[in-house]
Formats: C-alpha cells, sequence, structure tokens
C-alpha cells in the first residue's frame, strides 16, 4: 500500500522550506511587526481586559434569567 503514494513535488519543496526556516529566516520589518503584535501587543492588551473586568462577572451556579454582572 504505501508504494502506490504518490509524492507532490510541490509540497515536498514546502516541507524542505519549512524545515530550513531556521537557517534562511531574515528580520525584517514585516516580521518584526508581527512579532511585537503577537508577542507583546495581543497579550498585554488580553492581560489589560482580564484586569479591567476582573470580579465583574459571577458564573457560580446562575439560571438562565439570572445576571452574570455583579453589582456592588
Amino acid at each position: 500500500m504505501a508504494g502506490s503514494l504518490k509524492t507532490d513535488p510541490a509540497i515536498e519543496r514546502w516541507v524542505e522550506m519549512r524545515h530550513n526556516l531556521h537557517e534562511t529566516f531574515r528580520w525584517t520589518g514585516k516580521s518584526t511587526r508581527q512579532v511585537l503584535i503577537w508577542g507583546a501587543i495581543v497579550p498585554i492588551g488580553l492581560f489589560m481586559l482580564a484586569n479591567a473586568t476582573e470580579g465583574k462577572f459571577n458564573l457560580n451556579a446562575k439560571r438562565k434569567d439570572e445576571s452574570i454582572v455583579v453589582r456592588k
């Protein structure tokens, strides 16, 4: 069964490129921007969102008609 498998040369080239990415990677403006956005801005934004909503919702034993918003 394994002998009847056809290999696609384009897929094989892509796999080889991805395998050697660490050898050919170059820092460009686009790659730097993506690292900053996904490595710093998004996590910091999610952290700020989590801190802003801390303690505002209570999901413990709530029914459909009960509000999850904590009113102080």
